[in-house]
């Protein structure tokens, strides 16, 4: 079977609640409205490119009771409108993906005024108040560090998962790469803190598939934040090949970069 297409996972739901995990927003999260008792399963999709997958997520979690967190970006002042509105008919969860300091070239003052101004956008269609930067690979900017002089509090938002998560007990998963153990090609999507210590326990899964024997046979962590990118998870066959061959490219980019980076 192919992997990455709206039929994997959505299986991978399937097996996630019959091992008899929780579904959480971000939200649901830092409000602790879960059972400490039961495993849980943080749900967060990245909307960046081919909006309509999202929705294709959205009505898929929805049908099975499940709700999750969508970060949608803020593109020169515009947002995927349509797409949002029925991520919101589905009953989710809106975050900002947001990359404010990208687009201000480093200047961490003009990326506040652009960070509220693009908020308030969002905030027209949802009270936003969680929030996760877009990675960028390709550029020296890191996103999360505008606020190191700048409390995001201030702006109504209660948490940003990659500073607020407690990582020693919530293991990080993500498809950035085109795979679950993308984290050798990626940037920014990571937690290179942790990350040793989860391969060392053999927390290293490559295929959706992989991520399902381990369920079945009771060997997957108990907390996990799992993270999407639903332009990545296609049906079309076409669509799904040129996807895999875009993602094999920009996997050996990026490995060029983390080398330089060293």
């Amino acid at each position: 079977m192919r992997d990455f297409t709206l039929h994997s996972y959505q299986k991978l739901l399937e097996v996630l609640q019959q091992s008899g995990y929780q579904f959480l927003t971000v939200t649901d999260y830092f409000q602790h409205n879960y059972d400490p008792n039961q495993p849980f399963v943080i749900l967060r999709h990245d909307v960046d490119k081919r909006p309509q997958q999202c929705v294709h997520f959205a009505q898929i979690e929805h049908a099975m009771g499940i709700r999750s967190t969508f970060y949608f970006r803020v593109i020169d002042g515009q947002v995927y409108e349509k797409e949002l509105k029925a991520v919101l008919q589905a009953q989710h969860e809106v975050g900002y993906h947001y990359e404010d300091l990208y687009v201000a070239k480093g200047d961490s003052q003009q990326a506040t005024v652009t960070f509220s101004k693009n908020l308030a956008i969002l905030r027209q269609f949802y009270l936003v108040q969680t929030i996760v930067m877009h990675g960028t690979p390709h550029s020296k900017i890191d996103n999360k560090t505008m606020w190191q002089n700048v409390d995001y509090r201030a702006f109504g938002i209660t948490s940003e998962p990659y500073l607020d998560i407690d990582f020693s007990t919530v293991f990080y998963l993500t498809d950035t790469g085109g795979c679950w153990d993308g984290y050798k090609y990626s940037v920014r999507d990571k937690i290179a803190q942790f990350q040793p210590l989860w391969e060392q326990q053999g927390l290293i899964y490559h295929s959706t598939q992989d991520i399902i024997l381990a369920l079945q046979n009771g060997t997957f962590p108990s907390r996990v934040l799992l993270t999407t990118h639903p332009q990545r998870w296609l049906n079309n066959p076409i669509l799904w090949a040129k996807e895999r061959l875009i993602q094999h490219i920009k996997n050996y980019i990026k490995q060029w970069v983390i080398s330089l980076g060293r």
